[in-house]
């Protein structure tokens, strides 16, 4: 499961959910790097469909290469980015660690006290129901072609089919696709009675969607019949050989979006809210059939270039 459920002793109707995970920077903003970090960390209580957090903790790794110019400007910002984020989450950043790391690194723990009819465990799919995602695919490739701008012999590879502009593009849709809550996903899963769900991250869409389908109780199987990605990022993905396997299904993705397993007769209206208190959208990706647990990806899926 994304988080641990406990039930809490002397409480029978009260569970602990809790998770916790950690980052090194990724992207160049250090503001925008700490909301990365907190909007993961909360992903996967709301993949257990837990809409509220009620505590966090601050996990923080300042690097001893850092010059004293370098802390007291990049720490305030990653620590500012991931309050502002729990704020926005409706819960506050309690307390936590901060160590000296070869490396800089942010993360946390996220936890919330809650009734099990509040928790969607991740087992209930049925043949029949769709898979819905809630963000596209492609963060780790664009973060990867932003950074060979800079890199001679690793832009070279990808300069005859794409400019700065595209990767820059691309790169500016994955930080803020990164750093968005999946907070109304969670609420919506509740209110059209997703069954099942999982947040995608390093192993990619494919990867999350065969653990999910393991998972289930029932003999069912995913098939993945469209890959929603974020635009240019396909042909940068085609140009560099088999090294990110995006069409594949196992380009690792970074604070990803929910993949939820519901009803096909409420998907459609979970796509027209989601796009309207979010404005961002939402896809359709695969379909629920009767199987052996299992996960694949449709031969010429439909690319969808977000």
């Amino acid at each position: 499961m994304d988080a641990s459920v406990t039930p809490i002793p002397d409480e029978p109707n009260l569970s602990l959910v809790q998770t916790t995970d950690f980052f090194y920077p990724l992207i160049d903003d250090p503001y925008l790097q700490g909301r990365v970090a907190c909007a993961n960390v909360l992903s996967d209580l709301y993949a257990m469909g837990v809409e509220r957090c009620h505590n966090m903790l601050m996990l923080l790794g300042v690097s001893k290469e850092f010059t004293d110019e370098e802390r007291d400007v990049v720490v305030p910002l990653l620590m500012k980015g991931f309050q502002d984020t729990a704020r926005e989450a409706g819960c506050l950043v309690t307390g936590g660690q901060t160590v000296v790391n070869p490396w800089c690194t942010i993360g946390g723990v996220a936890s919330s006290v809650c009734t099990m009819d509040k928790i969607i465990m991740p087992e209930g799919a049925k043949a029949g129901e769709v898979l819905i995602l809630t963000k596209p695919l492609g963060t780790q490739i664009a973060v990867n072609a932003h950074q060979w701008i800079d890199i001679p012999e690793r832009w070279e590879k990808i300069s005859k089919i794409t400019t700065v502009q595209e990767v820059k593009a691309a790169y500016r849709a994955a930080e803020l696709s990164m750093a968005r809550l999946n907070r109304i996903g969670a609420e919506l899963m509740h209110k059209y009675k997703g069954s099942a769900c999982t947040d995608v991250t390093g192993f990619g869409i494919l990867g999350h969607a065969d653990n999910l389908a393991q998972n289930q109780k029932e003999r069912v199987s995913f098939v993945l019949h469209t890959l929603p990605i974020i635009k240019d990022l396909v042909k940068i993905a085609q140009a560099v050989g088999n090294m990110f396997q995006l069409l594949q299904g196992y380009s690792a993705e970074t604070s990803g979006g929910l993949l939820i397993t519901i009803p096909r007769e409420g998907a459609e209206q979970f796509l027209k809210e989601i796009q309207e208190r979010e404005g961002c959208p939402a896809w359709i990706i695969g379909d629920v059939i009767e199987g052996d647990r299992g996960a694949t990806i449709k031969d010429d899926p439909t690319i969808v270039h977000v």
